[in-house]
């Protein structure tokens, strides 16, 4: 608990006005099992040691402003930050932003965070990406909804479970291949006679098919690495890291 607060950057080539972050499951105040960074009010921790964990991100990452935590739901709805601010998180999987002092945050635990980066600056947004929001389309309304045309925009895949560690069953893969069945070359079968899925893979698949071609991030496996990510596969009960990005 007494670790210090440490974060990935992404490794792109965005504008320089362009900051982003995402947090280690290290630096907060927690206690197990939500130790220690845990940044999500909705998972059984104490209240004030969340407050506190974000307080500490904020001053660790010198942030604009509170960053918009969202109400995750698995599903596809984009906030727009430039517009009035909603009287409470609203439930919602992704958000966008062309001005500054506004923060883009979605929060995972294995789901994976898509962040991305108009070419020039000018618009920014972050998305919660797991099986559900990408076979839903979250990252296809993200796009249309920054309205940045997708050659001109930067994506940025962060930790995510890796396909050793996630095991899904036939329903899952058939939301992807039923729609597309060049997918199912993110589908691995394995001894039990279920599928081993490669949730990077798809997210890649998905926005090259809506033109967005400079991708980077990816690699990572959070059910594998328990002292830097947490993982809800891997512990059922744990704490929530953050994916930022906003225009500096």
């Amino acid at each position: 608990m007494g670790s210090e607060l440490v974060t990935i950057e992404p490794h792109w080539p965005a504008p320089t006005r362009v900051r982003a972050a995402f947090t280690l499951r290290t630096g907060g105040v927690s206690a197990p099992p939500y130790d220690s960074l845990n940044l999500s009010a909705y998972v059984g921790d104490a209240i004030d040691a969340v407050q506190e964990n974000r307080r500490r991100l904020r001053e660790r990452l010198r942030l604009p402003a509170e960053p918009a935590w969202l109400q995750q739901v698995h599903g596809v709805e984009v906030v727009d930050l430039d517009a009035s601010e909603p009287p409470e998180p609203p439930r919602a999987d992704a958000s966008m932003a062309r001005l500054g002092g506004r923060v883009c945050v979605v929060q995972v635990a294995d789901c994976m965070p898509v962040l991305f980066a108009a070419r020039d600056g000018s618009a920014v947004a972050a998305a919660h990406a797991g099986w559900r929001g990408l076979a839903s389309g979250v990252l296809e309304e993200t796009v249309r909804k920054v309205g940045v045309p997708p050659t001109h925009l930067l994506a940025w895949l962060g930790p995510t479970i890796g396909p050793a560690n996630f095991e899904v069953g036939d329903d899952v893969r058939a939301e992807f291949v039923s729609g597309d069945p060049g997918a199912a070359a993110a589908f691995e079968a394995n001894a039990s006679g279920r599928w081993q899925c490669d949730l990077y893979a798809l997210a890649r698949r998905r926005l090259a098919a809506l033109g967005v071609g400079d991708v980077f991030g990816g690699g990572w496996c959070t059910h594998a690495e328990a002292a830097r990510f947490f993982s809800f596969r891997r512990d059922e009960r744990c704490g929530r890291m953050a994916a930022l990005i906003w225009l500096g």
